[in-house]
């Protein structure tokens, strides 16, 4: 699916525009008409009063234009008092349409459309005029840096940790391809055996909780595993043919259900720009086309719901799974170049890039490889050796959680973003992009998106794993969860109140 993948704490609520009907203070900054002005200024061709007359007329002006002015006073403090009493008590009653979740209009229950865009790095929406994937940034909530992708930043890894909330070492997907060593078995992409495939995914959770479940390809998805069968119509077999018009209007199809046969949890999954990053790398034309047609599915799929009348009650989140960075040949690291200090044979290595993963046969000492590896690579003898560092599995970084599984090879390789690693040097010249490498590289971050009744409009959040969404979806579905990695507080600072 898509080629190799791409994740809190947060928010305080936005702003509303200013209304646009004057307070009472704007219109006293106005000036109103002086009744002692207009009377001072009146024009008279009237003959002239005699003198006393004028003393008398004089007189009573200024008692007139005292008393006037007298009790335009007293009408200015009361407006004043009375508006700054208002604006205190109103600032003491924090409820608002911000800080409460919108009330459904039309469905009946809540509905969480999860779409997926594979390698839509973050930053991309800002490549080429993107009004619907805007519009639903402008009306909901968007983590403002990025989501961070789970390590390593691979499409099966992080799909699956999406809708688990695991990380890949407790959810058991460590890789696109890997090794059991346990079993001698291989996974691959089309691997479908529940036995790979661990922790509790949304749609079998959903089930679970007695609402209906439809997928329209996610990795896992087409795996029968408890309570979830796959179900004909509601979970589609991947197949990277179809057009993505008719992914979208498929997805569509089911808000013409009955209401309580609609689908409480959905998924939506296209390959690009993931497909054209691999060939082109991330700063080619053709991903700002495969950018740009992404923003029309989006415009479809919103056209869709607001015909259905349901657009604003569909709680929309879209993301990605990783981001993008470009590769050539200059960085490349060989492996046969570490020959003086150690023989590494191609049968040990599982994968070499962009995460190198290396398990030596039994009575090789995993702390050996390490060393000797090591020392070659800071020995300045080999090129781009400094951009490589191996380590034991259990000494890898804590933050990448990429330790607690047996299918996770014992030497992992850390490669610096943009580098490569490959058996020997094969004169080829290769430029394309890659992911896969240390989830902090910024490149490496995809998108998230929250449109829908519980979430703010306009908000911008700090970033954050994308093992948090499985509970964001729960939450927002009103069910109970699985167990996971996430937070089980951090829907509580993204979403708006129920009301």
């Amino acid at each position: 699916m898509g080629g190799t993948t791409a994740a809190l704490s947060i928010l305080a609520p936005s702003k509303h525009p200013l209304s646009s009907t004057p307070t009472t203070d704007e219109l006293l900054l106005h000036d109103p008409p002086n009744p002692s002005t207009a009377l001072l200024s009146s024009s008279d061709h009237s003959p002239s009063p005699p003198r006393d007359s004028r003393t008398t007329i004089l007189f009573i002006s200024l008692l007139l234009i005292t008393s006037i002015a007298v009790a335009a006073s007293a009408a200015f403090a009361f407006l004043f008092f009375s508006s700054s009493s208002a604006s205190s008590r109103s600032s003491q009653i924090p409820i608002s349409h911000e800080s409460i979740a919108r009330p459904l209009t039309k469905l009946r229950n809540p509905v969480v459309l999860l779409v997926s865009s594979d390698g839509f790095r973050f930053g991309y929406q800002f490549k080429t005029p993107t009004p619907n994937i805007g519009r639903l940034i402008a009306n909901g909530t968007e983590a403002e840096a990025g989501l961070i992708p789970v390590f390593p930043t691979l499409t099966f890894p992080n799909h699956y940790s999406i809708v688990t909330g695991l990380y890949p070492a407790h959810h058991g997907i460590i890789n696109n391809l890997f090794f059991d060593p346990g079993t001698g078995d291989f996974f691959t992409m089309q691997s479908h055996e529940p036995k790979w495939w661990l922790g509790e995914p949304l749609w079998e959770t959903v089930v679970n909780n007695g609402r209906k479940a439809a997928t329209y390809f996610w990795p896992g998805s087409e795996v029968k595993k408890g309570s979830w069968d796959c179900p004909d119509n509601y979970c589609l077999h991947y197949n990277g043919s179809v057009r993505f018009e008719d992914r979208v209007d498929a997805v569509l199809g089911y808000f013409d259900l009955p209401s309580d046969e609609i689908p409480a949890f959905m998924t939506l999954y296209f390959e690009d720009p993931d497909h054209q990053g691999h060939k082109v790398g991330p700063d080619d034309p053709e991903i700002t086309a495969a950018v740009a047609n992404i923003d029309r599915m989006i415009g479809r799929l919103i056209e869709g719901l607001e015909k259905r009348g349901v657009f604003e009650d569909v709680s929309i989140i879209m993301v990605g799974d990783h981001g993008m960075v470009g590769t050539c040949d200059k960085k490349l690291i060989f492996l046969e170049d570490l020959a003086q200090w150690i023989e590494i044979p191609k049968t040990w290595v599982h994968s070499y890039s962009p995460l190198l993963a290396i398990r030596p046969p039994p009575g090789v000492s995993p702390s050996d490889v390490v060393a000797k590896m090591n020392e070659g690579l800071k020995s300045g003898k080999v090129d781009n050796g400094n951009n490589l560092r191996v380590f034991l599995k259990e000494d890898l970084p804590g933050r990448l959680h990429y330790a607690a599984s047996d299918r996770i090879p014992p030497i992992i390789g850390l490669i610096e973003e943009g580098f490569k690693v490959e058996q020997k040097n094969a004169k080829r010249k290769e430029c394309g992009g890659a992911h896969g490498y240390d989830n902090a590289v910024f490149s490496m971050r995809s998108i998230f998106i929250g449109h829908g009744p519980q979430f703010a409009r306009g908000r911008k959040v700090p970033s954050f794993e994308n093992v948090q969404i499985y509970n964001l979806v729960t939450s927002i579905l009103k069910i109970n969860g699985a167990a996971n990695n996430g937070t089980l507080s951090f829907p509580n600072s993204v979403l708006l109140a129920s009301p």
